[in-house]
């Protein structure tokens, strides 16, 4: 199954935009300080009263419905704070004043709400597209698949966002139970598009390739025939610029077969937890990613195995949980994680370890995130949990 998707509150916009947006919900307020300044200097014989009526509107541009009323409210304030301070009250010019700043507040919010209003059911559209794009391209991990229990979780690190470059796939097939998880190199809508390809490929390929090798040299196949054409290869610079990181697992059927095959082509390496203590399954032989098979001098890959015993539990991710830093620029410590949920089952492990990584990037991912983890039970499935909760 795959966990609740959610993604991590915060601001996403790159620092320079970030202090300009900043900047411009200042200018308001600026402009009302300015006023202030004017009228308890001897400049207050110029007529400021057109800056202040301005200060709404400007307010509706940037800071929504809340902002715009803090900004008429405290252009009142000046308002009234200068008529009193030059004894102007009962002239026609303060009536006019606020005559018209009541007038563009007015006007000012009911824009700025009606804007907001209509972003957000925009916003919200996007995202029950991007659902259900997500739906069919990631598709809900199988629970049960044998002797295995599934689970898996996806956040992206756009905030808003609900789908990126990162895949994952579990399918049971003659062959036994094999796994993809793949990470590719970029943004938007071609990363979205590279994953798919390799997805698709991968699911077909899977139930009739019997060697793993090709399974996976098969998405490669495909990645760089998609990029053909649909013309994105036009130079190998391009090429360069659109691997796929990924490795194909496997668990063969029956319980005298009790390991793990893996291929890996330029991914970060699986986590093993056995008996409390957590494995990396470091590739033998390493090999560049999916696109970048001119670089493959020898054979097109090789199988490594490593023992998968029931009770263990195997963990593939994307590079988004290991390089998930915290204001000290500290990585997240995925193997302590595991160790210290290692009794939880595969659904609050993969909630603990959601938390754990907002709470360790501030909720600001700096890439997105796809988790993918596997018990290994007895193979009558009897026992699927232990009564602590915890792994079979």
């Amino acid at each position: 199954m795959r966990a609740p998707l959610r993604s991590p509150s915060g601001p996403r916009a790159d620092g320079h935009h970030q202090v300009l947006f900043v900047l411009a919900e200042c200018v308001p307020f600026a402009i009302a300080l300015l006023v202030l300044l004017v009228e308890f200097t001897p400049l207050h014989v110029l007529y400021t009263g057109p800056l202040l009526v301005a200060t709404p509107a400007l307010a509706a541009v940037t800071m929504g419905p809340r902002g715009t009323l803090a900004a008429a409210g405290t252009a009142v304030a000046v308002s009234v704070t200068t008529a009193t301070y030059n004894q102007a009250w009962g002239s026609q010019q303060v009536y006019t004043n606020f005559l018209a700043l009541f007038l563009v507040s007015a006007a000012s919010f009911m824009t700025s709400r009606a804007a907001r209003t209509r972003s957000e059911n925009e916003l919200n559209q996007v995202r029950r597209i991007a659902a259900a794009a997500q739906d069919v391209l990631l598709r809900p991990v199988p629970d049960r698949l044998g002797s295995l229990r599934a689970a898996s979780m996806y956040l992206a690190a756009e905030t808003g966002a609900q789908i990126g470059g990162d895949l994952y796939d579990v399918v049971q097939t003659r062959y036994g139970v094999r796994m993809i998880v793949g990470d590719v190199r970029g943004k938007g809508l071609p990363a979205v598009r590279a994953a798919a390809v390799v997805l698709g490929a991968f699911r077909e390929a899977a139930h009739y390739e019997d060697d793993l090798v090709e399974v996976i040299s098969h998405c490669g196949a495909a990645l760089r025939r998609d990029a053909v054409v649909s013309g994105a290869a036009a130079s190998d610079d391009v090429l360069l610029e659109g691997f796929v990181t990924a490795l194909v697992a496997q668990v063969p059927d029956g319980p005298d077969r009790p390991l793990v095959e893996v291929i890996n082509r330029g991914h970060p390496a699986p986590l093993l937890l056995h008996d409390g203590t957590v494995r990396s399954l470091v590739p033998t032989a390493p090999l560049p990613p999916l696109g970048l098979e001119d670089f493959i001098s020898g054979p097109p890959g090789r199988i490594d195995s490593y023992p998968f015993a029931p009770g263990d539990r195997m963990l593939l991710c994307t590079d988004g949980v290991l390089e998930a830093r915290d204001r000290n620029n500290t990585f997240f410590d995925l193997a302590a994680a595991m160790v210290t949920m290692r009794d939880h089952t595969r659904e609050a492990f993969l909630e603990g370890l959601h938390q754990a990584l907002l709470r360790h990037t501030r909720s600001r991912l700096a890439d997105d995130v796809a988790i993918l983890i596997v018990d290994r039970q007895e193979e009558d499935g009897v026992a699927a949990d232990h009564p602590d909760g915890g792994p079979a």
